[in-house]
């Protein structure tokens, strides 16, 4: 299997996009794919959320301008098999300067071309909470779409407009473009409100919500200011139960079963895990 590449968008903020990102990232390295966080929001939620220093230059900025290659801004993070391209806020002035160039919404689908030849399983693009020209240059680059989505009853409506944009995008600059699923975030079993919007949203979408949901819990809060991942702050509970679930999913979804060689088609199981995702120094993933 090649590199697929994946947006994980919603021009809403605060609906789960940086926490789904690193998260799900996190768990699909747990699971020993490769995995590579590309950072496209100025505000580098993402960044931050792994611990990384918002260094000076060091976002994708020049790349998308054509000045250097993607490469140069490839950075490890604490963990094997997981790396970073940070963000910083000079991505914001990329608004501007973008749209003044040739082929402005392809600028970091060329960027990407030699991540594709670089052994990664995924790379996930954290985008803006907008849909401006970053936003539309990630989903021109991804082959597929993650969109969290809060369950509360406005962002229903936000819904219906990321969607209708990469319909927009698949009947014109990239016909190959698919949405890979709809994760609902922020969710409480104890409200009405939020059952019902998971409801909607099947009965709407129906196929395209994934049945892990994303719990709304203090720990999935905190985890980003101690610059972790939930399965190595709070390894143990529903927050980093949920991106395993999320994470298995996904690989159901994206990864072509095996075909053994009577020709019967078998579901392909992912590796066994090891019991926690941990920098080599670190003795203990739990939080402080």
């Amino acid at each position: 299997m090649g590199t697929t590449v994946v947006a994980i968008a919603n021009q809403k903020g605060g609906v789960g996009k940086s926490t789904t990102a690193i998260n799900l990232a996190a768990c699909l390295v747990e699971l020993r794919r490769r995995v590579l966080l590309v950072d496209l929001d100025p505000q580098a939620n993402a960044t931050s959320g792994l611990g990384a220093e918002k260094a000076i230059g060091g976002s994708l900025y020049g790349a998308l301008l054509g000045l250097r290659s993607l490469l140069d801004s490839v950075r490890p993070t604490a963990y094997q098999n997981f790396d970073l391209v940070p963000s910083e806020l000079d991505l914001a002035g990329a608004e501007m300067e973008l749209p003044k160039l040739d082929h402005s919404q392809l600028r970091l689908r060329s960027a990407l071309e030699p991540l594709r030849r670089s052994g990664y399983d995924y790379v996930f693009i954290d985008c803006p909470p907008s849909l401006g020209i970053l936003t539309i240059n990630a989903l021109c680059a991804a082959d597929r779409v993650l969109i969290p989505l809060q369950c509360e009853y406005f962002a229903l409506e936000g819904l219906s407009v990321i969607v209708r944009v990469v319909e927009d995008l698949r009947a014109g600059a990239h016909p190959g473009l698919a949405i890979d699923g709809i994760v609902m975030t922020m969710y409480s079993s104890r409200t009405r409100l939020g059952q019902q919007v998971v409801r909607e949203v099947v009965e709407h979408f129906p196929g395209l919500v994934y049945e892990a949901l994303i719990p709304r819990t203090v720990r999935l809060g905190e985890a980003p200011s101690y610059g972790k991942p939930i399965i190595v702050y709070d390894p143990s509970g529903l927050g980093a139960a949920a991106y395993r679930l999320l994470a298995r999913e996904f690989l159901q979804r994206n990864e072509v079963p095996a075909t053994p060689a009577d020709g019967a088609t078998e579901p392909k199981e992912p590796p066994a895990a090891p019991e926690a995702l941990a920098p080599p120094s670190a003795s203990s993933g739990q939080a402080p």
